[in-house]
């Protein structure tokens, strides 16, 4: 029997399942060499309670350096978003996520943002900032009561729990924060540049991650990046941010 992801393939063995795929972090294999169905519900709970498919709708959002967007992100649906550096990319998420002023209405199905208090929006549309911030000194106070297989899916070992933050690399960082978010099981996510410091071998892995969370949870993802091949393998559409405004854009081939 072979059971794939996105990239991955596992073949049990007699004694355990090895994943044949180099291209993950050995240290990620043993958490995930099972059915992805049984992993997943592992990773992220059984408590899977979807009433209705989540859209994250935009209408005439208006905030610093972009002209009003009119923006629908259907359930499951991946959404990339490029332009130049200072066009506004991380502005406009920063505004869907209510962190800075803006005009406009932003609605995660029928609730508006503007009906309640920004950390409650931001626990159901959750952001992962280019740069993330960290509250304390070690690891493991902000994973608390973490399963091993959330640490190893991403290449970690437990012993990470006992690092010092200052220790970790920006790559680290950068999938241990995402980790972080995922744990709040938002509804939506926006992720700014979230494999930006990844080599090729993390950067598949935190795809496949992302992929498996929002098909498990129908979460609509709007996501920055510059990397052509990623906005290939991952997105259903594209918007490059020209002169303030959306402009759509093809798939690479």
């Amino acid at each position: 029997m072979v059971w794939t992801w996105p990239n991955v393939v596992w073949r049990p063995t007699r004694s355990s399942h090895q994943a044949s795929n180099t291209n993950l972090p050995k240290a990620g294999v043993d958490a995930r060499a099972e059915n992805p169905g049984v992993f997943l519900c592992k990773l992220f709970g059984n408590d899977k309670k979807i009433t209705a498919l989540p859209q994250l709708r935009l209408q005439q959002l208006i905030c610093d350096r972009l002209n009003p967007v009119d923006l629908e992100i259907g359930a499951a649906e991946v959404v990339c978003l490029s332009g130049p550096s200072g066009s506004g990319k991380s502005t406009l998420l920063r505004a869907v996520a209510d962190l800075d002023p803006h005009q406009g209405k932003v609605w995660l199905d029928e609730q508006e943002q503007a009906s309640m208090p920004p950390p409650q929006w931001r626990g159901r549309v959750g952001m992962l900032a280019a740069e993330s911030l960290w509250w304390f000194d070690d690891v493991r106070p902000h994973f608390a009561g973490f399963e091993q297989q959330w640490f190893e899916m991403l290449g970690f070992e437990l012993r990470v729990l006992d690092w010092q933050v200052s220790r970790l690399s920006s790559g680290e960082r950068q999938r241990l924060a995402l980790l972080r978010l995922l744990s709040h099981k938002p509804q939506a996510l926006l992720l700014d540049e979230p494999s930006a410091n990844l080599d090729a071998d993390n950067t598949r892995c935190v795809e496949a991650l992302i992929k498996h969370y929002r098909d498990y949870y129908q979460a609509p993802v709007l996501w920055i990046s510059h990397d052509s091949e990623q906005i290939r393998r991952v997105a259903q559409r594209h918007y490059q941010l020209e002169a303030g405004s959306l402009v759509l854009q093809g798939i690479p081939s």
